[in-house]
């Protein structure tokens, strides 16, 4: 028995609004290093039995992939407590996502998130004039 969730854009918001650490497969079919990933995330889905492992197919959910920018897969991304905390493209060994987890595991949250606060008052005048209108 699989150890993921298919993620689709029906149970996406649940998933991430009702589990506080979701790690997140974006992948298909067709690309040779996302079925070469599957079998790592899927013994690191084993490995950590109280976190949420999410796939989703980006071939089939491309709603999904577009709400994400997602250009190139496999991309991981990790969301603590509705929080995306990570989110790269490419394939990792077992090592190096075991690594990630246990660094995703220890990050402190309220830091995160006054940190985000943080870059969005700063952004948030600059962020206008950029988008002004065109000349």
């Amino acid at each position: 028995m699989s150890s993921t969730v298919e993620l689709t854009k029906d149970n996406f918001d649940q998933t991430v609004t009702d589990n506080d650490f979701v790690l997140i497969d974006f992948w298909a079919a067709w690309c040779g290093p996302c079925r070469q990933f599957a079998p790592v995330y899927e013994k690191a889905a084993v490995d950590n039995p109280d976190l949420v492992f999410g796939k989703v197919d980006t071939e089939a959910q491309p709603e999904l992939a577009q709400a994400f920018g997602i250009q190139s897969i496999p991309t991981l991304m990790i969301v603590r407590d509705k929080v995306a905390v990570y989110a790269q493209p490419g394939a990792l060994p077992e090592p190096a996502l075991a690594d990630l987890i246990g660094q995703a595991r220890k990050l402190d949250m309220d830091e995160v998130r006054r940190s985000i606060a943080a870059q969005e008052t700063q952004g948030g005048a600059g962020r206008q004039s950029q988008e002004g209108p065109a000349q």
